[in-house]
Order: C-alpha cells, then sequence, then structure tokens
C-alpha cells in the first residue's frame, strides 16, 4: 500500500507530471509570474524536458504550432496572462485553421480575484471559444490530471487542433495528492473495406479521375502510400495550399498544387475532370479560389470527399461518396488493394506536363530573377531539408519552383498569418539542428518575428532566413493595382539595415542583388554552423510569380 501523503504534489508539479506522462518533450514560452510553479516544476526535469524560452509570445506559439506540424504531437507553448495571451492568440489560429495538434497553457488570476477586472485579467474560456477546438480553466489541482488527459485527446483526435488551458496562479500552489492520467490515445475513424470498394467502384468507371490531397495528420508512411497507390493506377495527384509534401513532387503522378498562386492550366484541368477523389482536404476557401473552381453545392465532377472529421463532410460541397476517415488509414488500404482502374496515362501526362511547364521560370529582365534562384535551390536542397513559409505573394517562388516530398517538409500556415516563417524555421531547426532549414519571410513579416533569430542563437538552432525585400506589402499592393491602380497607400516599407540588425542579433549575413549571387550565398549558408540570414533585394514591380505592376495598372 501507498503510504499517505508519499504522493503529495504542487499543483505545478502535478501539470509538469502529466506533459511527462503524454510523451511531451518540450515547450516553448515567454515566462510569467502566473505560471512561476509549472517553471519551478520544469527545473527539476530539465533533463527530460527542454523549456525553450522565446521574444515575443506570438513566436512561442507559433513555434508550438510548427512542432506539432512536424511532429503529429501536440506543441505546447506557456504564456503568461493578459497581454501574453492576447499575443500568443495569433499562433491559436493558426493551429485552428491549419488542424495542427497544440496545447496553450495560460497563466490566469489568482481565484479569489475572479471577475473583478483584476490585473491582466481575461475569461480565455470566452476569448478563445471560436478559435479553439476546447477552451478551459483548471479550479482544482486534483483535476489537473483528468484536464491534461483530455486536453491531450481532443487536440490529436478527429480533425487536430489547439486546447487552451487556463491555470490560476493559485490553483498551482495547491499541494494534492491525485493519480496520474494514463497515456492519452488520439481517437481517429478508420477506413474499411466496405469503404475502399464503394471508392474502388467509383474510380473505376472514371475516364478523367483527379485526386486531391492536403489537410492534416499525415505522416511519411502515408505520404508514401499516396504516392504508390497514384502511381500504380496513373492518377494525376494535385495537393491543398501549402501541403505540397504529401507526395514526391519529381513523381510524374504529382501535377501541382491550389495554393495562391495556382497555375490556370490546373484550373482548367480540375474542371475537365469526371471523377474527384478529396482524400483528408477541407476543400476551403483558398483551395477552391474562393469557392469558384467547383460548382456549389453539387460539383459537376463525381466528388468522393474522404475526411477525418465527419462534419466537413458536405460542408460547402455535396459529395456523391462521403467517408469520415484519417488519410494514413484511407490511402493504406487503397495502396494495398488491388484496383481495376485501367490505363490513364495520357490524362495523367498531360497534366503533368502542364506542371513541369508551369515550373520553367519565366524571362524577365530584372536582375535577381527569383525563379532562376528557387530553380537553383531546388538543385541542391537536402531531401530531408524543411522549407517554412511566411504570408506573402514572395512566397510563390518557392511554392511555385521549389520540388517537395517526405522527409523534407513544407510548412506554412494556411491561414495567412505574417510572421510565421521564421519563428517556425526556429521550432524545426531545434528539433533537429543537423536538419537544413531555409524560412522564406517577406521584409514585412520578418520585422514582425525577426527576433526570433536571437532564440535560435540563444539554444543552437541553425536557420536559414531568405528574407525577400522589396519594400513593400506586397500582397496588399497587388490587390491595391487591381482594385485601384496607381493609389498606393499604406503598402510602401522603410526599412533597416538588415545586415546590421543581422549582426546584432547574432546571424550570419549576405545581400543578394542579382541572380549569379544567389547560389554562392545559398552555399555558404548551408555550411555555417549558426543561423543565416540572406537579404534578397527584388523590385516590387515584380509583384508576384505571374504579374508585374505595369500590367495590373493596364488591366
Amino acid at each position: 500500500m501507498t503510504e499517505a501523503g508519499a504522493n503529495m504534489r504542487t499543483g505545478g508539479q502535478v501539470l509538469v507530471d502529466q506533459l511527462l506522462i503524454h510523451g511531451a518533450d518540450c515547450a516553448y514560452c515567454v515566462p510569467g509570474e502566473s505560471y512561476l510553479e509549472v517553471l519551478d516544476a520544469l527545473h527539476d526535469v530539465h533533463d527530460r524536458f527542454t523549456l525553450y524560452n522565446a521574444r515575443h509570445e506570438a513566436g512561442a506559439a507559433d513555434m508550438a504550432e510548427a512542432y506539432g506540424k512536424m511532429t503529429g504531437r501536440p506543441g505546447i507553448c506557456m504564456v503568461t496572462r493578459g497581454p501574453g495571451a492576447c499575443h500568443a492568440a495569433v499562433g491559436v489560429h493558426i493551429a485552428f485553421q491549419d488542424s495542427t495538434p497544440m496545447i496553450l497553457l495560460v497563466g490566469q488570476v489568482g481565484r479569489p480575484t475572479v471577475d473583478r477586472e483584476s490585473f491582466q485579467e481575461i475569461d480565455y474560456r470566452q476569448m478563445f471559444a471560436p478559435v479553439a477546438k476546447w477552451a478551459a480553466q483548471i479550479d482544482d489541482a486534483a483535476r489537473i490530471p483528468e484536464y491534461m488527459a483530455r486536453a491531450f485527446r481532443v487536440a490529436t483526435s478527429g480533425r487536430p487542433g489547439p486546447v487552451v488551458l487556463a491555470l490560476p496562479e493559485d490553483m498551482l500552489t495547491d499541494r494534492v495528492e491525485v493519480a496520474d492520467a494514463a497515456p492519452y490515445r488520439p481517437t481517429v475513424p478508420g477506413f474499411t473495406a466496405a469503404h475502399l470498394a464503394e471508392v474502388a467502384a467509383a474510380l473505376e468507371g472514371a475516364e478523367r479521375p483527379f485526386v486531391l490531397a492536403g489537410g492534416s495528420g499525415w505522416t511519411d508512411a502515408g505520404a508514401a502510400d499516396l504516392r504508390r497507390f497514384a502511381e500504380a493506377n496513373d492518377l494525376p495527384v494535385a495537393t491543398s495550399f501549402r501541403r505540397q509534401d504529401l507526395i514526391d513532387n519529381r513523381s510524374d503522378c504529382y501535377v501541382g498544387e491550389f495554393g495562391t498562386g495556382v497555375a490556370p492550366s490546373l484550373v482548367a484541368r480540375l474542371a475537365e475532370a469526371d471523377t474527384l477523389l478529396v482524400i483528408g482536404a477541407r476543400l476551403g476557401e483558398i483551395t477552391t479560389k474562393t469557392y469558384t473552381t467547383l460548382r456549389v453545392p453539387g460539383p459537376r465532377q463525381r466528388l468522393i470527399h474522404i475526411h477525418v472529421d465527419p462534419d466537413e463532410i458536405g460542408r460547402v460541397y455535396s459529395p456523391a461518396i462521403g467517408i469520415a476517415a484519417g488519410p494514413d488509414a484511407a490511402v493504406a488500404a487503397l495502396a494495398g488493394a488491388t484496383l481495376s482502374l485501367g490505363a490513364r496515362a495520357d490524362w495523367r501526362r498531360a497534366l503533368r506536363s502542364d506542371y513541369l511547364a508551369d515550373t520553367e521560370p519565366p524571362a524577365h529582365d530584372f536582375p535577381l530573377d527569383m525563379g532562376a534562384a528557387m530553380a537553383d535551390l531546388r538543385e541542391i536542397l537536402p531531401a530531408d531539408a524543411v522549407v517554412t513559409l511566411d504570408a506573402g505573394n514572395h512566397t510563390g517562388w518557392p511554392q511555385r519552383f521549389l520540388r517537395y516530398g517526405r522527409p523534407g517538409r513544407q510548412i506554412g500556415s494556411t491561414c495567412g498569418a505574417m510572421g510565421y516563417a521564421v519563428p517556425a524555421a526556429v521550432a524545426a531547426s531545434l528539433l533537429d539542428p543537423a536538419r537544413q532549414v531555409v524560412a522564406c519571410v517577406g521584409d514585412g513579416g520578418f520585422m514582425m518575428s525577426g527576433n526570433e533569430i536571437a532564440t535560435a542563437v540563444q539554444h543552437g538552432a541553425r536557420p536559414i532566413v531568405l528574407l525577400f525585400n522589396n519594400g513593400t506589402y506586397g500582397t496588399i499592393r497587388m490587390h491595391q493595382e487591381r482594385a485601384h491602380p496607381g493609389r498606393v497607400s499604406g503598402t510602401d516599407l522603410v526599412n533597416p539595415d538588415f545586415g546590421a540588425l543581422a549582426q546584432g542579433l547574432g546571424a550570419a549575413f549576405a545581400r543578394v542583388t542579382e541572380t549569379a549571387g544567389f547560389r554562392p550565398a545559398i552555399e555558404r549558408a548551408f555550411a555555417a554552423e549558426g543561423p543565416t540570414l540572406i537579404e534578397l533585394v527584388t523590385d516590387p514591380e515584380r509583384i508576384s510569380t505571374r504579374t508585374t505592376v505595369s500590367a495590373l495598372r493596364g488591366r
């Protein structure tokens, strides 16, 4: 028998013990007095748990979200009450829209002062309710194991997403004797033999089938199964926005991405398809070009929609076949089956040819040809490299001209959050400092979170940051020129000396103004032991990979 009081712990200690039980190995934070007991308990387990202190709560939250994308396990973020939680909200929103497992732990005011608008008080259950899968407050330290087990399960079960737990500071100092929870196991719906037969029968009758893969919850094994399924059956596969690593882009079955800069030829081919198999993607606004590439509510194509969340099936588009299943389970069954789908090589080859033509850098006379630079990068980028993407038109170059595929990763926010790429790259590099990580960020986004390079230096990460500097908020400038040609308002930027800034943060630096200078700069960065910032001086006239400011004004 266990002696009474032998397992007496503070709430902070109980919480940290639950993190370890559920397999968490690190957290990203900005420290705060509201959760001192958690910080103190982490000191006792520093040999088993790493705490990364970021320079801004938004950066910490973005790092935790990127960890969730990379590992499939909940990224843990810890912030203090009030301003800390507000800063971290952007990461929660990203995790929600990107379907990423994440747990945000927020220090809270003491229970005796609740509802008095005490110092930094916010009701986080109300604040985060629209952007979290579950938001709660733990008022009883004895219930910490219950709440934490549920948090891990909710974050990873069904459609993954963020959980927010508020922790009153006095609750964390309470001493309780309570049993620990068992390690969590996510609940994910499976793919049955009946599902397989239904999908196979639908595909067998198709003359121009089209596969769209996307969403979260994919493993490297699932990505390999997707490729195996596609290549065995001559199926063209496109991916949803910023999920290009789900199938090796070097496969003859890969035909492009439905992102912000989708190729017009790919949109046209989707219209020609007679059967559309969607695996894992939500069919959201970006992937469907504001719900225009497919007819609402009933697409002209025979739609087969496989998604882990049954509520996503039929949300906008009514499918002929709707199946609630995880993507890995679905593609494992499809890849392992013997299907009689017939020969569709001509259809698949036509789409592949369109894709290859679209990824040839177009000719132009700007000093720095970013299409050619990205073509150089794709030749030398290691197969397991991680590329993180920010928000903005500059990401059109890495999205259009690089090649992705597991074990390499593409990590980007699908909700359009600026300032994401640098913290995400720091988190990816901290996971494996030997792995090459490249962040792509505009000058606007870099000034929001570039200070997290200091976090990389402090903790031994070595990301390469490609800073696309065109002196403007490019995406908004593009929309301005479309709607109000020549009337520039609020989008011009006057930037600092990025070389001096890099030096101050502890990073190596290079400035590239011409195409020939790019490859030597990136190769030096590959060999560097610490982070490198490479400023790419681009012309705002080249506002995207597909148009110029002059062309927009001419329309």
